[in-house]
């Protein structure tokens, strides 16, 4: 015979719902994070981008951002680069950045390209293992030497 109070013990549902909230409330968490932090690594990919479209067209076109006493200018192009991505929180060195403002783009000639690599780094590496290395994303832009 059980004692009435281990019954009544066993049979009490008052912490039903917070024992189930506990169980489910880690994994609904996980996909939460996990989302939102896809989401900053996808919008950080579409920055270097629109950053990379931007270099390229500095360089093509010869904006003043990208050149020294009218001409092209290496440094000041990829000052101009890491200033419109510092617009939008992303941190570029020259490291990250590659700039040539005199190759081919699909088979034609005439074009400066802007090649842009970093690596992202997500704000919940311990959470999230599939970004905790740091992905590295990749931007390129082409576009065509002014007069070309």
């Amino acid at each position: 015979m059980v004692p009435t109070s281990l019954k009544r013990f066993i049979q009490d549902r008052s912490g039903a719902n917070a024992v189930e909230f506990a169980l489910l409330s880690v994994p609904l968490l996980l996909v939460l994070f996990g989302t939102v932090e896809f989401g900053r690594m996808f919008w950080t990919q579409h920055v270097l981008q629109d950053t990379a479209t931007a270099g390229a067209r500095c360089v093509g076109v010869l904006q003043s951002g990208c050149t020294q006493n009218g001409a092209y200018n290496a440094a000041s192009t990829v000052t101009f680069i890491s200033s419109v991505a510092a617009g939008d929180g992303i941190t570029l060195t020259g490291t990250n950045i590659s700039v040539n403002n005199n190759t081919t783009c699909s088979g034609l000639s005439g074009f400066s390209t802007v090649q842009i690599s970093y690596t992202f780094a997500t704000v919940l590496p311990s959470f999230l293992t599939s970004l905790a290395n740091g992905p590295l994303l990749k931007a390129t832009a082409c576009f065509p030497n002014q007069g070309a």
